[in-house]
């Protein structure tokens, strides 16, 4: 199931919110702690909110202090993509949902062990199934 169609973002218009678009595929961000799933602490797995892959188990979410949902590893590593990202001045490691190519926020190296990542993501870019 890949639902990446470049060149077809009117697609992504009509099925996310004007919100949710700006974000995941305008790269944009969301305020921090703004987002719905900043402070969940519910037993499931978070699913990309474009194409529904599942992209975290909540057994992997921490409270990072960062103001978005944080994860120490993504559920599975073929789940997700990560690129370069040289946008506001800086460098960082952006992440991307494998399946469809949404933003849906960056990876850093501070967080927990036993990764020492911390997957800094934007509550708009996911759906939660709980448990």
């Amino acid at each position: 199931m890949n639902e990446q169609l470049p060149g077809d973002e009117e697609k992504w218009r009509r099925k996310l919110t004007p919100e949710q678009y700006r974000v995941m595929r305008e790269k944009g961000t969301e305020p921090a702690f703004s987002g719905k799933f900043h402070e969940l602490k519910q037993e499931g797995v978070f699913l990309c909110a474009a194409c529904g892959n599942e992209l975290f188990d909540s057994d992997r979410k921490y409270d990072s202090g960062s103001g978005w949902p944080s994860f120490w590893a993504p559920r599975d590593d073929a789940h997700i993509r990560l690129e370069r990202d040289t946008s506001m001045l800086m460098v960082r490691t952006e992440v991307l949902c494998a399946n469809c190519g949404s933003h849906l926020g960056h990876v850093f190296d501070d967080g927990p062990q036993p990764t020492g990542k911390r997957y800094c993501i934007n509550s708009i870019a996911l759906e939660f199934k709980a448990k």
